[in-house]
């Protein structure tokens, strides 16, 4: 699975690099690194909300507060 993480400069300034640390954190702790890998990219169009996170063609928008329990819901519950 893979998961793009806007790293623009919008997103960037609403911490997309504490996103990618949890997430990565996260893939690390459930020993999924052979099954997911998280990538950045830049713009994804949704900027309004907070970091945009793409999984499978759908679009979240997530921060710190928020990052686990979208891992849980559309990462873990989506292998």
């Amino acid at each position: 699975m893979e998961i793009s993480i806007c790293v623009g400069s919008a997103c960037h300034l609403k911490g997309s690099q504490r996103v990618i640390k949890r997430l990565q954190e996260l893939v690390k702790m459930k020993n999924l690194e052979d099954k997911i890998v998280i990538k950045a990219s830049f713009c994804l169009g949704e900027c309004n909300d907070y970091v945009s996170v793409k999984v499978r063609d759908e679009i979240s928008s997530v921060n710190e507060s928020t990052v686990d329990e979208f891992f849980y819901e559309n990462v873990l519950g989506r292998l």
